[in-house]
């Protein structure tokens, strides 16, 4: 069952979960400027560090980000057993992906993604018209993580026509969870989620957090201001094939 929203919290530094799923985990990490901490993937799981804003030098190299609205991505991929030493120069909003399928080994090194190999995609067409953002996808050699952003304009749709990836129709099963962001903050949005248990829907503000192990999650922002959502997915097969509800397959075709 899909988990209803968790805010993002505020104050002071430190990292805390918002989500904890079969095989991913999501925490938020702050960091105020001019502290260091590091960030240790476990001896057997992977993990996905991604900068939603702030400025920092991470294993040496900087990176910078506004905000996830006027810059592209930066993010960090951490092998089992490895470590990112992350040194805030501002203060520094960040999420750490981390699986939980304890079957990786050690060895490999941390892998930086800057906002030069981020690709960016148009989809949809429309009032379901988005802009997706591919971060740690093909180009890095996690074993379970994936990684990107979604963008939708003031009142427009995505994750549409609706689409799953819970293996129940032959496609690769992964889990996802989805963490928003709006502009303006006191935007807000709606997740849908249409699974074995029921068809229901969740109003997520900036900082919310929803977990999806399973259904359709199609998303949509209210008016006037623009969404968007990090995913991160984790599965036993690292592929990424959705299977659209075929109820609503025709719009792909209508004028």
């Amino acid at each position: 069952m899909a988990s209803p929203p968790s805010t993002r919290p505020s104050g002071p530094s430190g990292r805390v979960t918002l989500y904890g799923g079969r095989w991913i985990e999501l925490d938020r990490l702050t960091i105020d400027e001019g502290e260091t901490v590091e960030v240790a993937a476990p001896p057997a799981d992977e993990c996905i560090v991604s900068l939603l804003a702030g400025r920092l030098e991470w294993n040496g190299r900087p990176a910078a980000r506004r905000s996830v609205f006027e810059d592209r991505a930066h993010a960090a991929y951490l092998p089992p057993g490895s470590r990112l030493t992350v040194g805030a120069r501002a203060r520094c909003d960040l999420l750490v992906a981390t699986s939980r399928f304890g079957d990786g080994e050690q060895g490999q090194p941390v892998v930086l993604v800057g906002p030069e190999q981020v690709t960016v995609q148009g989809r949809g067409r429309h009032q379901w018209s988005r802009e997706v953002h591919d971060v740690v996808t093909d180009g890095v050699p996690a074993r379970h993580l994936l990684a990107g952003e979604t963008f939708n304009p003031p009142g427009g749709w995505s994750s549409f026509p609706p689409h799953k990836h819970d293996g129940r129709d032959g496609e690769p099963e992964l889990e996802e969870v989805y963490h928003f962001r709006f502009s303006p903050e006191e935007g807000f949005g709606f997740q849908g989620l249409d699974d074995e248990s029921g068809a229901r829907a969740f109003l997520v503000r900036d900082g919310d957090t929803v977990g999806i192990p399973s259904g359709y999650h199609p998303v949509c922002a209210a008016p006037g201001f623009r969404l968007c959502y990090v995913w991160m997915l984790a599965g036993p097969v690292r592929r990424l094939e959705m299977w659209e509800d075929p109820r609503y397959s025709y719009l792909h075709a209508t004028p």
